[in-house]
């Protein structure tokens, strides 16, 4: 099976990164898809981005690459560079305790994000019940163990 790399990071000295990590019992506050040199993230203010590598890890001190098994790559790429431009999800980022649908394709947060493309790309993460809350915290937890990739 293929993987797909993902990048987690947190920037410890910015107050949302904060509030993102205490509400949502993380080590990491955003999540993006990387796609070769560049990634598909949601971030506030411009929604659904292609960002560059490079600048993504320079604007965030704290950051980990990690794989995920995908059967298709491309696909999840495809489903997530789909949205390119659609708004950030305030009300699922503000509201995660109120059982937001991400599941619903209108606005994105970054880990609501990385899970429908997964989805959407053949490669679903999470039980279908699983549909009102996913973190970057959740995302990382699904991440397999170094010694299991090694052996792989």
């Amino acid at each position: 099976m293929s993987s797909l790399r993902l990048l987690f990071c947190t920037n410890p000295i910015n107050p949302l990164s904060w509030l993102i990590r205490a509400g949502s019992w993380s080590h990491w506050s955003h999540v993006a898809l990387i796609d070769g040199d560049s990634v598909i993230e949601a971030i506030a203010i411009h929604g659904v981005v292609r960002t560059p590598l490079a600048a993504r890890q320079a604007q965030d001190p704290r950051w980990s690459i990690s794989p995920l098994p995908c059967a298709n790559p491309a696909a999840v790429i495809a489903a997530a560079s789909s949205q390119i431009g659609k708004p950030y999800d305030y009300t699922g980022v503000l509201g995660v305790g109120l059982h937001r649908n991400w599941q619903e394709d209108d606005s994105w947060f970054c880990s609501e994000l990385v899970a429908w493309a997964f989805d959407a790309g053949g490669s679903a993460l999470f039980r279908p019940n699983v549909s009102h809350r996913v973190t970057p915290q959740d995302l990382w937890m699904l991440q397999p163990s170094m010694d299991a990739l090694q052996a792989a």
